[in-house]
């Protein structure tokens, strides 16, 4: 080439070409331009081969302000980017050029920090192709689910941490499901207390941030929203969505599954108004601490429901404009709720509770159905105080008559043994492995107990290092003391459970009253009743071959009193006209149960 012009702009475009009106740059725009040589050589044309487009993008933080000409101040308060995101595809495209070029232009990279998403594919792993149809249509998805569970599916999905995603509108549902209705019902149930409240004490809830509860419970749900607010803020300053979304929906769960679920009775009032309010005042905190923390990820349901728990708020709790909770300031940690040995002990309890519940649903046996003990072991004291102060809440969860706290082991016939990672200690020990594999079950439990802290392990003649072997805590029942107790075991290689799994008669009549409360419940919700309407129960026994329900009825009449908060009525006794009227079934028995309004 023997004349090169590099045009600089339209307006030297113009000038070189003699053409004026020029305003898209596009090649079948400007491909028929000509400039004549400045040099007597002929007529230049535009060159064919142009630089690889990703320069183009590759200058989008300084070509987008037109530096060096012009806006240099602004520029260089905003370079570096706090962030640049897109997908892990642009690896060699877009993230290249850009870090290519800042870096011979600037010597730095053009960003502080770099965020690259997954490739989101159709469930059968193949590229989403409208040809082939394989992936729901989005408008579909959208109006089936709505915004908020999509964002929720794929912010909490492998696409934030770089990886693929195989997209299934089951991932979508499922977060409507054991995410979104679990918090929003959590939220009704406020709205429906605070309903019962006003009818039957004359109180209009309002939220007080100064409040101090005592409930242990109360406390440990403030600490650890908190400690939620303290590792979003700082997870979020550094850019780590991926760990974010876990903890957030985490705390849903503990919202949702044990503080409500374990409070039931102090915010319908049972304990007292004094305590109905205490326990009123940490959830609305919770669910408006919720709201403003999950904006960002949910920003339909959260307004949907700061919209009502907005009136009530204090005057003037938030500076400036309120009105939407977009409007609202990121909540601030209150470091006077933290509380690390709070956290502890729940954590703990809730370790004893989901055994528990292992050892019942291993045996088919209903949370309905009351059992006798359950026996918790640990060497830790404190462990074992900390399951003592929550040890109520044990009980009534899992439905037991006792619970035994203990670090006696030889009562209940715990026992040691080594377990090794074979095929690891395969390749350090060769030969010798078969010996090791053969006499490892052979040593002694009391061996085994006095190197679970650390320590070597000699087996036939070989020495285990520490982390060359687990030491598990086990249930003998041969050694037990009480032989005659049924026992089954549960463990996390931290605490050890023994429930026992024996129906008594006395206590599986408890547990049929128990169903005939529930059968109560979902007539109730059937009939779409609230909890502020009065209405007279009745029952008329139908089929009962060998009295179970007779029984329970009689017997536990004072227990469906407490718990039904009113009577229930023999049939014969009824003198108005049911507005619902169904037969249940409980076991093998049956029986109809009828709702009449109270005049």
């Amino acid at each position: 080439m023997q004349e090169i012009v590099c045009v600089g702009s339209i307006a030297e475009l113009e000038e070189l070409t003699g053409v004026t009106g020029i305003t898209d740059l596009h090649r079948d725009k400007i491909d028929h331009l000509t400039i004549p040589s400045r040099q007597g050589k002929g007529t230049l044309r535009r060159i064919e081969d142009v630089f690889d487009c990703w320069f183009e993008s590759g200058s989008m933080p300084f070509a987008q302000m037109h530096y060096p000409f012009e806006n240099k101040d602004k520029f260089e308060q905003t370079f570096p980017a706090n962030f640049v995101s897109e997908g892990i595809d642009q690896t060699r495209g877009w993230f290249y050029t850009l870090l290519v070029l800042s870096t011979l232009l600037f010597d730095k990279a053009p960003w502080k920090n770099l965020i690259a998403s997954g490739l989101v594919l159709a469930a059968d792993g193949k590229k989403m192709s409208k040809r082939l149809k394989n992936y729901p249509d989005p408008t579909l998805v959208l109006d089936q689910y709505g915004a908020d569970p999509l964002r929720l599916y794929l912010i909490n999905s492998p696409v934030v941490r770089a990886e693929t995603l195989k997209f299934k509108e089951e991932g979508v549902k499922e977060i409507v499901s054991r995410v979104l209705l679990p918090w929003y019902n959590a939220f009704i149930f406020f709205e429906t207390q605070v309903a019962v409240l006003k009818k039957e004490n004359g109180i209009d809830f309002t939220f007080n941030p100064e409040e101090k509860s005592d409930n242990i419970m109360d406390r440990w749900m403030l600490a650890s929203v908190q400690s939620l607010i303290q590792f979003v803020r700082e997870e979020m300053s550094a850019y780590r969505l991926y760990t974010v979304v876990p903890r957030l929906l985490d705390m849903i769960e503990q919202l949702t599954n044990w503080y409500v679920r374990f409070n039931r009775k102090r915010l319908k009032g049972d304990n007292g108004v004094e305590d109905a309010t205490h326990a009123l005042n940490t959830l609305y905190e919770v669910l408006l601490t919720m709201c403003r923390l999950m904006a960002p990820f949910t920003p339909f349901i959260t307004e949907t429901m700061y919209q009502t728990l907005k009136a009530y708020l204090p005057a003037g709790f938030f500076e400036g404009d309120s009105r939407s909770l977009h409007f609202v300031p990121f909540p601030e940690v209150r470091e006077e709720y933290f509380n690390t040995d709070i956290e502890r002990a729940m954590s703990r309890m809730q370790a004893v509770i989901e055994l528990g519940r292992v050892i019942r649903e291993r045996n088919n046996i209903s949370l309905k159905n009351p059992l006798l003990e359950l026996v918790v072991i640990h060497p830790s004291a404190e462990y074992l105080n900390d399951v003592r102060g929550l040890s109520s809440y044990i009980v009534e969860e899992l439905n037991l008559r006792k619970l035994d706290l203990t670090s006696d082991e030889e009562k209940y016939g715990i026992k040691y043994r080594a377990e090794a990672d074979f095929k690891k200690l395969g390749a350090k020990l060769r030969k010798d492995m078969p010996r090791v594999k053969k006499a490892l079950p052979d040593i002694p439990s009391a061996e085994i107990k006095a190197v679970q802290s650390g320590g070597s392990l000699t087996v036939d003649g070989i020495t285990l290092a520490a982390d060359d072997f687990n030491v598990v805590r086990f249930f003998d029942a041969l050694s037990l003391e009480e032989k005659s107790r049924k026992f089954e075991e549960a463990t996390d290689r931290d605490t050890l459970v023994l429930l026992d799994t024996e129906l008594y008669e006395e206590l599986q009549q408890e547990g049929v009253a128990r169903e005939v409360i529930n059968r109560v419940q979902r007539l109730r919700k059937k009939a779409g009743l609230k909890p502020v309407d009065d209405i007279v129960y009745y029952f008329k026994i139908t089929q009962d071959s060998d009295d179970a329900l007779a029984n329970a009825f009689k017997s536990q009449a004072g227990f469906l009193r407490e718990k039904l908060k009113q009577e229930i009525f023999d049939m014969s006794e009824k003198t108005a006209a049911a507005f619902i009227e169904e037969e249940q079934e409980v076991n093998d028995s049956k029986f109809m149960l009828s709702f009449v309004r109270k005049n």
